[in-house]
């Protein structure tokens, strides 16, 4: 059985999230932001072994802890979505340079729109959903009914597009003709503040109510 907990690190207060099954003994880690140590004592907590890290996209504040994870669990992959290589292989882009630790990340497994991983247990589906980065994306599991949305989708809101290739053309699209198509009873877990629902969104989601 799936289940996720939930970490607050860095800077700016950014979900990190650790999808895990128990039985199968394993867990995946969505957006790795700081922390690592506690990212890692989380794990060893749970006793389930990491498969693999996923990014929604490539802002410091969603990738930082990266290294030292790749550092305690040589090997395991790093996903991100094609188009954010521009921005994990540019320390300015990323924001990085803005804490003063400029961090690139290499050696990245790029993915396509509607690809699909086979991760404890579950199938999750890449949706590109470009606006507040070019390359941000979204990891849905169908069969649970979780959209891991980064910083596309917030509660009642969206994410900046003021920062290097934002588009707040695309982030409306992406909401409005892209989320807004799965079902009401998706849980939707942010890379920022509290939990909601599609449902949820399609009602009070101030994107819905752009002209």
């Amino acid at each position: 059985m799936l289940r996720i907990t939930r970490l607050v690190v860095g800077y700016v207060s950014t979900n990190c999230y650790i999808a895990y099954d128990q039985e199968a003994g394993t867990c995946v880690i969505v957006d790795p932001g700081d922390s690592a140590e506690r990212i890692k004592a989380k794990i060893e907590e749970l006793d389930v072994r990491p498969e693999a890290v996923l990014l929604t996209h490539g802002h410091f504040d969603h990738i930082m802890a990266v290294p030292d994870i790749r550092r305690f669990y040589p090997g395991i992959p790093v996903y991100a979505y094609n188009a954010e290589r521009i921005l994990l292989s540019d320390a300015a882009m990323n924001e990085s340079n803005m804490i003063k630790k400029p961090l690139i990340l290499d050696d990245i497994s790029y993915l396509e729109d509607g690809g699909e991983l086979e991760l404890v247990g579950h199938s999750w589906r890449v949706i590109s959903t470009p606006g507040h980065t070019i390359g941000s994306c979204c990891y849905y599991i169908k069969d649970a009914a979780v959209l891991f949305s980064g910083d596309t989708l917030f509660d009642g809101d969206c994410g900046r597009t003021d920062l290097a290739t934002g588009d707040t053309g695309a982030i409306i699209h992406s909401i409005r003709d892209i989320l807004m198509r799965l079902p009401d009873e998706t849980q939707v877990l942010p890379g920022h503040e509290t939990f909601t629902t599609i449902g949820r969104e399609r009602i009070q989601n101030v994107v819905m109510r752009m002209g």
